[in-house]
């Protein structure tokens, strides 16, 4: 039964309005306008710039630089959606902000991704949807509906279309096994699994030792995000000295901070896949990053939930990654 809201409407912030647009025109409609101002004094000022009154609201805002700065955009977006009387807002987050600081593993450190929870509760969102949560236990933080997109289908099409011969799935870490065993499942592929053991804080983890067979093979390396790249460089350059005859890796989210875009460059691996949840613009273009789209799955998305039917539909055979 179609919900009873007066019309669909899709903003976006700042941080990544390509996608946005290809979300639109797979909905059909145009893109909100809205009116984004940065002050001297680094004070935002947010402005709706069309009627929203009792419309379905969804409002496109990944996390990527400056992360701070576009987080602040999405909150004052969605309390001037509020004051301008949406009739429901859901804030649409491809990569969720903060989402690796997940859990209190450490003395007297916040958990920022539940207060990432809170803050867009606080703002006036009525919901979520979003996609590869680092950890399935952030579901959790939300106290208002929160729908979870995989983008697994989306690389499982793009790796199927290509010559799997000979290949191993490998988990960069033991954390990942789980989500390599579905992926090589899917693939009909044996696999393999990293031992990944990080230091400290440091961004980076250093891989010891690889369980399973690898010699001779190609490896496929899947994840959920690069962020500066030297975990995944660092497990190709141990595949490679295993004997592994080719390296390619599949990741959701494309953070590349730092000197990722340089050593995925001057590493062992030929190909990495990854999707538009962040964009992938200036130097970080490069022949070896190959950019898939998830516009029309949150095209879907948005138009079921506006619909009020099912999301989970999207992704059934590939749950629980």
């Amino acid at each position: 039964m179609r919900a009873n809201y007066k019309m669909l409407k899709v903003f976006a912030g700042l941080s990544n309005r390509p996608l946005a647009r290809e979300i639109c025109q797979f909905l059909d409609i145009p893109l909100g306008e809205v009116e984004i101002i940065e002050f001297k004094n680094e004070n935002l000022f947010v402005k709706i710039a069309e009627n929203v009154r009792e419309c379905d609201v969804f409002v496109i805002q990944t996390s990527t630089s400056p992360v701070n700065t576009r987080l602040i955009e999405m909150l004052l977006m969605i309390d001037a959606l509020k004051h301008a009387s949406a009739a429901r807002i859901t804030a649409v987050l491809p990569y969720f902000p903060y989402v690796r600081s997940d859990k209190k593993d450490q003395p007297r450190i916040s958990i920022a991704a539940r207060l990432m929870a809170d803050l867009l509760d606080a703002a006036g969102a009525d919901r979520i949807l979003t996609m590869n949560l680092h950890s399935f236990q952030i579901q959790g933080f939300f106290r208002m509906p929160a729908d979870h997109l995989l983008a697994t289908p989306v690389l499982i099409d793009y790796f199927r279309k290509t010559d799997l011969e000979n290949t191993v799935v490998v988990a960069p870490d033991a954390g990942s096994a789980k989500r390599a065993e579905k992926y090589a499942t899917l693939l009909d592929l044996p696999m393999a699994i990293v031992d990944k053991r990080r230091i400290g804080n440091q961004d980076h983890a250093v891989a010891k030792h690889i369980i399973g067979e690898v010699k001779g093979k190609r490896a496929l390396i899947f994840d959920d995000e690069i962020s500066t790249g030297g975990s995944l460089v660092n497990t190709a350059d141990i595949l490679a000295e295993q004997g592994v005859t080719d390296i390619r890796a599949g990741v959701i989210h494309p953070v590349l901070c730092g000197e990722a875009v340089e050593r995925i460059q001057n590493s062992n691996i030929s190909e990495v896949i990854v999707t538009n949840t962040i964009p992938v613009e200036g130097e970080k273009k490069i022949d070896k990053i190959k950019v898939l789209s998830v516009a029309k799955m949150f095209a879907k998305a948005i138009n079921r939930i506006h619909n009020g039917e099912s999301v989970s539909v999207l992704f059934s055979p590939f749950e629980n990654f």
